[in-house]
Formats: structure tokens, C-alpha cells, sequence
């Protein structure tokens, strides 16, 4: 059996999803395009996709994100639409924050709403997700003047099911300080071999491989190769662990402090962690979020703006891929945080961005809404920095 894997946002926990699922399912083969101009790829994937994705025989299952106009490509390759097609909501564009109201393009969720129609199964990372989804679904047709069409939620539920992100545990224990590896073995139980803790007894590692079995997974598998020319390297907030040092391409980034901070961090890492008792340092924040609105950034940079105002000593690590548009905030704080930034900006190498992690003693959300939150909710973070003080919203 084969499994066709369609990606046509290939970053972050898109990427993440499909490598995971590349490296575990026995047969399957991967066409993606890159996690650049989301929007464009929404609108016009599913043509690209009709002229690049080989035609098989083989092929019997079809999973893609919500980000495919899957419609669209069953009507353009009447083989694949015979497929069982089985969709992916990381998120959903019926209840995703846009700005303002009238910002919100119509086109967008009646796409997803016309692939869930075609699809076999659809799938949501999250119950909100998918509820927030189905439940929009009236209010949304609503928009159309007239001739609406009725009842779609009740032929779209009965397809649709919650399967949790799939989150992996990488071996960070030669990253972390010295206090954090002595309380992880007191509290957890958890035993040191050698530089490294046995992985088997980190909280939720089960729960990941529970996931894994519903999933179809074989346990035998190998990697099966993506389709050449069409896939690219980035991840972003939770990156998979790394079967060897390699270092992954860096996104499109406007931010002019990247190479500069990618020194300090090494510097500073090294300054704080010497000579210092970890409780009589300066506390250090860590932000590793998508630097876009919906993660509210103007929240976080005002507080840290109102400690600096105050000289109460931080340091801020802000993390995570930025895109064409970055909020004004950004640069603002940077300038008035000053010597308080331990690193600004996205960490190509992810033994960089482990590191970085594994010395925040607090870990703050902002976002103003989350699907499912990989980089704050996941049990992943008890590895990292345990033990390590979680702010989000309610």
C-alpha cells in the first residue's frame, strides 16, 4: 500500500508532521512546496500539485493539510480522487484571528469547507479545533447574499475525528544546567546513563507512541524519499530530534539582528551559567513563538518593556521563524530591551535553539489563540526545562 503525502506549507509543524509521518509509514511518497506566502499556496497549490504529483498505480491513501484546496485537486486528477482522501486541520480558517473583521478573505475557509465535503476523513489536532471549525460553519455561508446552501455541517461531522499532534522527545540532557538535571532525577525518578537520561522514563512518551500506533504507523519502516526539487528544511517552535548534527536552511527573514545575536547567545550563555548560583542570576524568559499578531507580541513586549522601566534584571530569549511581515513591536522592544536580550531571532541549529531552551527558567504565551500550541502545552517542555514555570493565557 501506498501513501501519497501532500504538503504545500512545508515549515514548521506542517513539516514536522509529514517527516514524522515519512520516516514511519513503510511506503509512502512526500511532495511538498516551501512554507513561504501561505496565501498564494491556498489559492493555487492544488494546479501545481495536479502537474507535479507522479501518477501510481499504487497509491490507495491521499493525507494532506487543510492548506490544499483538496477539491480542487480531486477535480484536476480524477486518479487521486479515487483515493481515500484524509485531511489534516492544523488550523482552521473559520475561527483563525485576522485583525480586524472585514480582513478575513471569504475564500479561505469556503476552500477548506469544499475539501472536508470531498474528503473521507478529516482530522483535527484538537476537539477546539474541530469544534470551532464545525460550529462556524453556519454563521460562515451566511456571508453568501443568497441561494446559501444548507445543512453542511451535519454532512462534514459524522467524517471528522480528533488525533492529537504527534509530539517526539529528543535527549536534550547534555544541554541542560546542572540543577535542572539533579531535580529532573529527584522528581521525575528518572535515571542518568552516562551524559543522558533514559528516554523511556519521560513523562508522555507513551502517550506519543500511543498516537503513533493509530496512526498507522509500522514499526519496521524506513525513510522513503520525498519527490526531488520539492521539499525544503525549516521548522520552527518544536523541531524532531536530529538523527545526526545537521544544520537546516534558515527561512526567508527580514530580521537584521541574526547573526549578530546567533554570537551573544554563546557569549552570554557563558557569562550567566559561570561563576553564578542558577538562583542569584537574573531570571531568564523565553518566548519561542511565530512572530506574527495572533500570538500577541505587543502583550509580552510591554511587560518586559515595564520590568526594564523599572530595572528589574531579565534576560529574554525571543525564538521562531519570522515571514515577509513582522510586527512593529518587535523592533521596538529590541532597541529598548538592550542589554536584557540573551538571543533575538529564529535558530537555524536546532542544538542552538535546544540550548537556549534548556536555560529558561519561564516560559510565557501570549497568543491570543491556539489550535493545539505545540511549543507551550506539549509535555515536551517538561523535558526541556523542567522544572520551569509555564505562563499562558486562560
Amino acid at each position: 500500500m501506498s501513501v501519497l503525502l501532500i504538503e504545500p506549507f512545508y515549515g514548521g509543524s506542517h513539516k514536522q508532521l509529514m517527516d514524522l509521518l515519512q520516516e514511519e509509514l513503510q511506503d509512502c511518497v512526500l511532495c511538498t512546496l516551501p512554507a513561504k506566502k501561505w496565501h498564494w499556496k491556498a489559492r493555487t497549490s492544488a494546479l501545481y500539485f495536479m502537474q507535479t504529483v507522479p501518477t501510481s498505480s499504487n497509491y490507495r491513501i491521499l493525507f494532506a493539510s487543510s492548506v490544499l484546496n483538496l477539491a480542487e485537486l480531486a477535480a484536476l486528477r480524477p486518479d487521486l480522487g479515487k483515493l481515500k482522501k484524509v485531511l489534516y486541520f492544523h488550523e482552521n480558517q473559520l475561527a483563525y484571528p485576522v485583525q480586524k473583521c472585514q480582513e478575513r478573505d471569504f475564500q479561505y475557509g469556503y476552500n477548506q469547507i469544499l475539501s472536508c465535503l470531498v474528503a473521507d476523513v478529516v482530522v483535527f489536532n484538537s476537539a477546539f479545533n474541530m469544534e470551532s471549525f464545525l460550529k462556524s460553519i453556519g454563521k460562515f455561508m451566511k456571508l453568501i447574499p443568497d441561494h446559501r446552501p444548507k445543512d453542511l455541517e451535519k454532512i462534514i461531522r459524522p467524517k471528522c475525528q480528533v488525533l492529537y499532534f504527534p509530539v517526539r522527545f529528543p535527549d536534550v540532557s547534555r544541554f541542560m544546567p546542572e540543577h535542572k538535571l539533579a531535580h529532573l532525577e529527584k522528581v521525575i525518578g528518572v535515571k542518568r546513563n552516562g551524559d543522558s537520561y533514559q528516554s523511556e522514563g519521560l513523562p508522555g512518551q507513551q502517550e506519543s507512541r500511543a498516537v503513533m500506533k493509530t496512526s498507522d504507523a509500522h514499526p519496521e519502516s524506513g525513510l522513503c524519499e520525498p519527490q526531488p526539487g520539492l521539499c525544503t528544511t525549516q521548522h520552527e517552535g518544536l523541531p524532531s530530534p536530529p538523527a545526526a548534527p545537521v544544520q537546516a536552511e534558515a527561512p526567508e527573514s527580514t530580521n537584521p539582528y541574526q547573526g549578530e545575536d546567533k554570537q551573544r547567545l554563546t557569549f552570554n550563555l557563558s557569562n550567566i551559567l559561570s561563576g553564578l548560583d542558577y538562583q542569584q542570576r537574573p531570571l531568564h524568559i523565553a518566548w519561542p513563538h511565530r512572530w506574527e499578531h495572533d500570538k500577541d507580541p505587543e502583550t509580552f513586549f510591554k511587560v518586559l518593556m515595564k520590568l526594564k522601566e523599572q530595572d528589574l534584571p531579565f534576560y529574554v530569549s525571543v525564538l521562531g521563524e519570522t515571514f515577509s511581515e513582522i510586527p512593529d513591536i518587535f523592533s521596538e522592544a529590541r532597541k529598548v530591551l538592550g542589554s536584557s536580550v540573551l538571543h533575538w531571532g529564529y535558530l537555524p541549529s536546532k542544538d542552538d535553539y535546544f540550548r537556549a531552551l534548556c536555560t529558561a527558567d519561564v516560559v510565557i504565551s501570549t497568543a491570543k489563540h491556539e489550535f493545539f500550541g505545540v511549543a507551550i502545552t506539549s509535555p515536551w517542555w517538561v523535558v526541556i526545562i523542567f522544572p520551569c514555570t509555564k505562563a499562558v493565557p486562560s
